[in-house]
């Protein structure tokens, strides 16, 4: 932990800030020239977006399909699922953060031709209820729930409410028609990732999409297995995500949970090979 993280969980925090952001504009071989809403904060890293990362995402979707990006940010992991299924297909992209929502929402309205994004404000839940999360900064640029994970631990001393909500109730009330085309859910939420699983298992189940999942740095040990657990009494087969071009690295299984502080899980189902 940092000195200055030690000062905020002792109460010595600076006021909440706001940041703009600008529009960046990225040249993609097949997929032509794309515009980008680059959040200002100034622990936001920079993004680049290259024809790489949309073709190894139409690798496993197609143009139609749907996907659920469950930690959205900024839209910065939602454009390029957004272009590899294009505006026939779409990207639900939950974010329950207003600070960067706002960001997530200009993104969602840029690449109208090509894209289809429909941002949603709240935090995928196994119940609808307002929720406590912790981020980093007064400006609120990384963070969520740390379930069981100490504060001195994750470093996380500010704390926002947010809505939460069941989401696989709100697709069947609101995107009935969509339910059935979803090919695809990532999940980045700091740690809940397990928790976001478990709320949507019926979804999985039903639909056996690929999953993209993050192992948090600070995820007990017994969560961890017990998570890749339940992710292959689903049927999937579980890979090490590799990086932007490379979704299936090694092959590997619950003796695998600790081998890697923070890494990223891509979930195969059987079926699709």
């Amino acid at each position: 932990m940092k000195l200055k993280e030690v000062f905020f969980g002792l109460g010595m925090k600076p006021p909440a800030r706001e940041y703009g952001f600008d529009i960046q504009t990225f040249e993609l071989e097949k997929d032509g020239a794309i515009e980008y809403a680059a959040w200002r904060h100034p622990k936001e890293k920079p993004k680049r977006f290259y024809q790489t990362q949309v073709d190894a995402i139409r690798e496993f979707l197609s143009a139609g399909d749907f996907a659920i990006d469950i930690g959205a940010h900024t839209g910065d992991s939602t454009l390029p699922i957004a272009l590899a299924v294009g505006v026939s297909g779409g990207v639900l992209a939950l974010e329950p953060n207003p600070h960067v929502y706002k960001v997530l929402v200009a993104n969602a309205g840029l690449n109208k031709r090509k894209t289809n994004i429909q941002p949603l404000m709240f935090a995928a839940t196994a119940e609808d209820a307002e929720m406590e999360f912790e981020y980093s900064d007064s400006g609120f640029c990384n963070g969520g729930l740390h379930k069981d994970i100490s504060p001195w631990i994750h470093g996380h001393f500010f704390k926002l409410c947010v809505h939460g909500r069941n989401l696989l109730r709100y697709l069947e009330r609101e995107y009935p028609e969509t339910l059935s085309r979803i090919r695809y859910v990532k999940i980045d939420t700091e740690g809940y990732d397990p928790d976001v699983a478990r709320s949507i298992h019926s979804l999985l189940e039903r639909n056996r999409p690929y999953i993209k999942t993050e192992i948090y740095k600070h995820l007990p040990s017994a969560r961890r297995v017990q998570y890749l657990r339940e992710l292959q009494a689903l049927g999937y087969r579980l890979h090490k995500w590799e990086s932007e071009e490379n979704y299936r690295g090694e092959v590997i299984s619950e003796r695998d949970a600790d081998k890697w502080r923070h890494y990223d899980v891509f979930a195969v189902p059987s079926a699709g090979g």
